[in-house]
């Protein structure tokens, strides 16, 4: 029987439009994530920082309150080899401890206050019940949100950690995280990226960058480790150089209240496959200028800030 050309049209299409189903269907939690990188991210710097102690639960339950894209930790190794949620090499600023970060164990750092800091220098945002906050460890934080959340994780001061990226990787598999596309691992450290990649190679990375004037050439940008050359000078080699390895870029935009890098830069870095995230933004038309620039996302103490921009 000779079937209708209308017929046989309107079955393809449906089997077209089955398979891509079918396609889209079979996407992967963490092709998913990857995918989701070139839309905008929201990412809270050490969770709602500016308005609770940054790096406790108090800050990352507000931020995931929100509806953040990503909770933006830093890890470090205690010195019996636990992995906390902490900014500082030392621990004087947020604690009202002294001393590096990885001289104490887990325990002497569980004894600590992180949160009375904040209300003594916040006083319009204190809060009794950030009074004795304890220091966080990356297995409560995991335990605390799962699979609901994603993170962005950098390896702090590897130098001063080592066995960090063994220990992370580590956590990260035993979690899950990084086939359900729950993480990111974010370091201005090349070498560190590198291992963590020589250890688990589906974890996306993120290179953190730096620029800032040159000690002996004021008027000359250098980045910090000397991943890049100057933006000026900047190739799409040199973005390519990155995205060998890595699945985006994260860099400053000002030193000292003036640009250091340009819209041209976030066009040129996304021509040569590298998504760009911003840090630190957190004044609202700030935020929106960069919005405008075609930036895929940005880290801010005031999440809440940007999310209002995104309604």
């Amino acid at each position: 029987m000779q079937r209708h050309p209308l017929i046989i049209a309107v079955s393809l299409g449906l089997f077209a439009g089955a398979a891509s189903t079918t396609a889209f269907a079979e996407a992967t939690p963490l092709e998913q994530q990857l995918k989701d990188l070139e839309s905008f991210q929201v990412i809270a710097h050490r969770g709602a920082s500016g308005h609770a102690p940054e790096s406790t639960m108090a800050a990352y339950e507000l931020a995931h309150e929100w509806g953040v894209d990503y909770l933006e930790l830093d890890v470090q190794l205690t010195s019996d080899g636990e992995l906390v949620v902490f900014h500082d090499d030392a621990i004087d600023r947020t604690s009202d401890g002294d001393g590096s970060i990885n001289d104490h164990t887990l325990e002497q750092l569980k004894a600590l206050d992180t949160g009375t800091w904040f209300n003594e220098t916040n006083a319009d945002k204190a809060n009794v019940a950030f009074e004795g906050a304890q220091i966080l460890t990356l297995k409560e934080l995991f335990e605390r949100f799962g699979h609901d959340a994603r993170y962005y994780i950098e390896t702090k001061s590897p130098q001063l950690n080592p066995g960090l990226e063994e220990a992370l990787v580590e956590a990260l598999e035993d979690y899950e995280m990084i086939e359900n596309g729950r993480v990111l691992v974010q370091s201005f450290e090349q070498d560190s990226l590198l291992k963590v990649r020589e250890l688990n190679e589906h974890i996306p990375l993120i290179q953190l960058v730096w620029y800032s004037p040159n000690e002996e050439d004021n008027g000359r940008l250098v980045e910090w480790t000397g991943i890049t050359p100057a933006p000026t000078e900047i190739t799409d080699e040199d973005f390519q150089a990155i995205a060998a390895y890595a699945e985006g870029i994260g860099t400053n935009v000002t030193y000292n209240g003036e640009d250091v890098i340009g819209a041209d830069f976030i066009s040129q870095a996304q021509e040569n496959g590298l998504p760009v995230h911003i840090y630190t933004i957190n004044e609202t038309d700030e935020m929106q200028r960069l919005r405008e620039w075609g930036v895929n996302g940005l880290f801010t103490n005031y999440a809440d800030r940007l999310l209002e921009l995104e309604d």
